[in-house]
């Protein structure tokens, strides 16, 4: 009998090993007994339904990354958040429309099946999911040997909201008065870890050896989903942004309507230790606001008499502040005043 010298596994690619691994999301997703996890895992597409009760409903979509995040991931050979991460950077994307998140897709290449590594991940997104009452579909797990070097992977997500076309956030709702909210981040959330690794590089820094790093690095970017969503219901909102890449100025310039200008006042902001620790390795302020959210993680605009009303929606620890007001000026859609206390 003839020998063949090619096989699919030889070259790299374990689909036994891949089967095994959507068995095991399928058999973790029947065991939840949550709403939000799709029970047939496995099949070629998902199918869902648009909530009930909407009239004209709009869907709102994003797709997004948690960039090199994931080399912090593999320094510290952590694995259980970065799926968080992920769920969270789409989810609060779609925020920003007045939509509300309905179901989450997933993508992860890898050098090689690790199912180990795997599990980890896939058990954040599912908790992201909860978190965000959003529904895991389903997704792709792709083995690329030769595309990414040995331990390497990627992973990018995909979610899909709905909003009754009537609520949707736009900008001509902004005004002339409205005051600028910020919720806290609870960290870098997943933007600047490129800079951060530089600094880590350049300094020789062993993250596995400090304990502040340890424990700043991996916090997972909050979702803001529930307390959102019940501003949303109340009609206490008039826009928001989600801070990611581009920090401040970046963001929140992209929902100012034209004519009107985000007047902020950066000494308002609360500065995390981890940016104050970033800072004292020589970045710039301009730097620091261009890259990070500096601490604030999301903004809403509303009226100055709903701020009492606001604040009952949040934790203690991630109670919003005002950090600005909308002005009329035809040049600029932000002005800095005062400096950041570092």
């Amino acid at each position: 009998m003839k020998k063949y010298k090619f096989t699919y596994e030889n070259s790299g690619v374990n689909i036994n090993a891949a089967e095994n691994f959507v068995k095991y999301i399928a058999n973790s997703n029947k065991k939840n007994k949550s709403s939000t996890v799709n029970k047939n895992i496995g099949g070629f597409a998902s199918i869902t339904s648009i909530p009930k009760g909407l009239k004209n409903p709009l869907l709102v979509s994003s797709t997004d990354g948690v960039g090199t995040k994931i080399e912090i991931a593999n320094k510290l050979k952590k694995f259980d958040t970065i799926g968080i991460d992920l769920v969270a950077m789409c989810v609060n994307d779609i925020l920003v429309q007045g939509a509300k998140p309905i179901i989450f897709l997933d993508y992860i290449s890898i050098d090689k099946i690790n199912l180990n590594k795997l599990k980890k991940i896939i058990k954040g997104i599912q908790k992201g999911c909860k978190i965000s009452g959003c529904t895991l579909e389903g997704g792709e797990t792709a083995e690329m040997p030769g595309t990414y070097s040995k331990n390497k992977f990627d992973i990018a997500g995909f979610s899909l909201g709905v909003v009754e076309s009537k609520k949707i956030l736009k900008k001509n709702n902004i005004k002339e008065n409205d005051i600028i909210m910020a919720i806290p981040s609870s960290g870098l959330h997943s933007n600047g870890y490129s800079m951060v690794r530089k600094i880590l590089d350049k300094k020789n820094i062993n993250i596995n050896r400090n304990n502040f790093l340890k424990s700043e690095l991996l916090k997972p970017t909050k979702i803001y989903v529930k307390e959102i969503h019940k501003l949303l219901e109340k009609n206490l909102i008039h826009g928001c942004a989600h801070i990611t890449g581009g920090g401040l100025p970046g963001n929140l310039q992209r929902i100012i309507p034209n004519n009107i200008c985000a007047n902020l006042y950066l000494d308002k902001i609360k500065v995390k230790p981890i940016f104050k620790w970033i800072k004292s390795k020589g970045v710039s302020d301009l730097e620091m606001l261009k890259t990070f959210n500096c601490g604030v993680g999301f903004c809403f605009i509303t009226k100055k008499k709903n701020i009492h009303k606001i604040k009952k929606y949040f934790s203690k620890q991630y109670k919003p502040y005002v950090i600005g007001q909308l002005i009329k000026n035809k040049k600029n859609k932000i002005l800095f005043n005062e400096k950041i206390r570092w």
